[in-house]
């Protein structure tokens, strides 16, 4: 997901996309571990956007 349409998401909604991300990120690693895991590349992308909503949430709580 984009930073982009990310920041337009309230602080609760972060919170939860975070949640669903998390999630999906260790369904992924379950599948790899049992060699079914169809796009490798996924992986990646999950934690990349895990650490975007990191971010923002990091940027949103000194404000």
């Amino acid at each position: 997901m984009k930073a982009k349409a990310l920041r337009d998401l309230t602080r609760e909604e972060l919170l939860q996309k975070l949640a669903e991300t998390e999630k999906e990120l260790f369904g992924l690693r379950v599948k790899k571990s049992s060699a079914q895991l169809e796009k490798p590349d996924r992986i990646r992308l999950a934690r990349r956007d895990i650490a975007r909503i990191r971010t923002l949430l990091n940027e949103t709580k000194g404000a």
